[in-house]
């Protein structure tokens, strides 16, 4: 019974997502859904956003082992993203009627800018888009019992994926985001009425956290834990807000008015709703200690679905599961659509030049394939977890894309040269640091964020170099 209504449940996002494609006639529909979305979308896919594997169970899992301190990331991190995209990202970008945030670079910075911060985002979401991959080859492997390896898994889930986002590009996602965080919600609230009650209500499951020293947040006042703290606080906080998936989703808004307040109310919903999946988890370890004391060991992702497996009624677990490939697919459809439009708008676009329109849309629909064939391959070479894989996905945009990004909506001086300089110290101090010494005092991705911001300033205020070698040319 669990499976037949999981296949009802995927026909039915799949119907959607077909249904959504007869909307899409251009370019600007398939990546931003022609700026028409209303508010209550607009939040719906802001919040599907993050609202995914990581959070059910890589966000889930992590806390369990290792308590707030561990999960500083996601979804702390990633919820101020959302929240500082509303605040002071979205009105700005809105009113530049951009397509991609790559063409940002672009406009304000030129090509070369363009293309290393866009081959920078690409690949930052190999891990991202691996991480929901990896999640749809585990809950297809789980509910069939192994009957399907998570390898076929992995290949099915990102068959149906790729299905309705291929046709439908961000109207399916966004529609399909809508029906999803549906499911998400009501699911979720459901179980946690259901397994706070299995474990002696909800006031036990927390005391029980706080005596574990689960609850405490802050590091310890010693330079190793407060460096280490920011450092995993940054790389999601910032380093994600210069993406493609988060751009097309507030950019997809029918306003600018509704674009701010969209990734304002989604972001705020997800920091509140994503400490569900925690408390759902650690509920696990009052009601059947013995199998998360063994799944600690063995694979920790595991340990919410067992737990709905195990102690729960089929109702339950067709809610659960229906929740789970809810906030699986939702993230996945949109950072499936990302890289594809970054890839053919912003890289592509330069090397073989103008198409028509239709054209356009058909490239982008054949590299929306080749990502997720790329991205499926990554997936079942990976030996990460999912938290893990979602973390290190930004890293390479908070060193490269960030401080451009900022500086060039908020400094005037900023310039291309301060640009490339920042491109460049970033990426190569954090490369370096990753490569000899990734356990050092400072987080790798710290120190590549000062560095690129030390490269923006002193490539901004110091003379352009490229004017001033050819006026030296000249004059020779």
């Amino acid at each position: 019974m669990l499976i037949w209504l999981v296949i009802l449940y995927l026909m039915i996002s799949i119907g959607i997502g077909l249904y959504a494609a007869t909307r899409v006639h251009n370019v600007k529909d398939y990546v931003i859904a022609g700026r028409h979305l209303p508010l209550y979308i607009v939040t719906a896919t802001v919040f599907a956003t993050w609202f995914g594997a990581e959070t059910v169970l890589g966000v889930s899992a992590t806390f369990v082992q290792e308590g707030l301190r561990g999960i500083v990331e996601d979804p702390f991190g990633a919820s101020m993203c959302l929240i500082l995209v509303g605040a002071f990202f979205a009105a700005k970008l809105y009113k530049m009627n951009l397509t991609t945030i790559g063409d940002y670079y672009r406009q304000r910075f030129g090509r070369t800018v363009e293309v290393l911060t866009s081959l920078a985002i690409i690949v930052s979401y190999l891990g991202w888009v691996s991480a929901q991959i990896t999640a749809l080859g585990l809950v297809f492997s789980f509910i069939t019992q192994g009957a399907i390896s998570p390898g076929e898994g992995m290949v099915v889930g990102a068959g149906i994926v790729l299905v309705y986002t291929l046709f439908g590009g961000m109207w399916s996602v966004a529609l399909t985001d809508a029906f999803q965080m549906t499911i998400i919600v009501v699911g979720m609230l459901y179980l946690t009425w259901l397994l706070s009650g299995m474990a002696g209500g909800a006031d036990r499951v927390i005391d029980h956290a706080a005596q574990a020293n689960k609850l405490i947040l802050l590091p310890q006042l010693e330079v190793r834990d407060v460096l280490a703290f920011i450092g995993a606080a940054v790389t999601m906080m910032l380093g994600s807000i210069p993406q493609q998936d988060v751009f097309q989703r507030v950019m997809s808004a029918k306003n600018e008015k509704t674009a701010v307040y969209g990734a304002l109310l989604g972001g705020s919903l997800y920091f509140l709703f994503a400490f569900v999946p925690l408390f759902l988890a650690y509920s696990a370890t009052l009601i059947d200690p013995g199998m998360v004391a063994t799944l600690i060991e063995d694979n920790a992702q595991l340990i919410l679905p067992t737990l709905i497996m195990n102690h729960t009624p089929v109702f339950a677990q067709v809610m659960f599961f229906g929740a789970l490939l809810a906030a699986i697919m939702s993230t996945a459809s949109g950072t499936l659509l990302a890289p594809s439009a970054t890839f053919t708008e912003n890289i592509l676009k330069g090397i073989v030049g103008h198409q028509s329109d239709r054209h356009s849309l058909w490239t982008m629909r054949v590299v929306v394939v080749c990502f997720t064939v790329a991205v499926t391959l990554f997936a079942l070479k990976s030996t990460l977890s999912i938290y893990l894989m979602v973390g290190n996905a930004y890293k390479v945009t908070l060193v490269t894309a960030f401080i451009p990004l900022v500086c060039g909506l908020y400094w005037k001086r900023a310039n291309t040269q301060g640009a490339l300089f920042a491109i460049a110290a970033g990426l190569s101090s954090w490369l370096l640091l990753e490569i000899f010494n990734p356990e050092g005092l400072w987080p790798p991705q710290l120190a590549g964020l000062l560095m690129s911001t030390a490269g923006m300033l002193i490539g901004s205020l110091l003379p352009d170099l490229k004017r001033r070698s050819h006026a030296a040319h000249l004059i020779e």
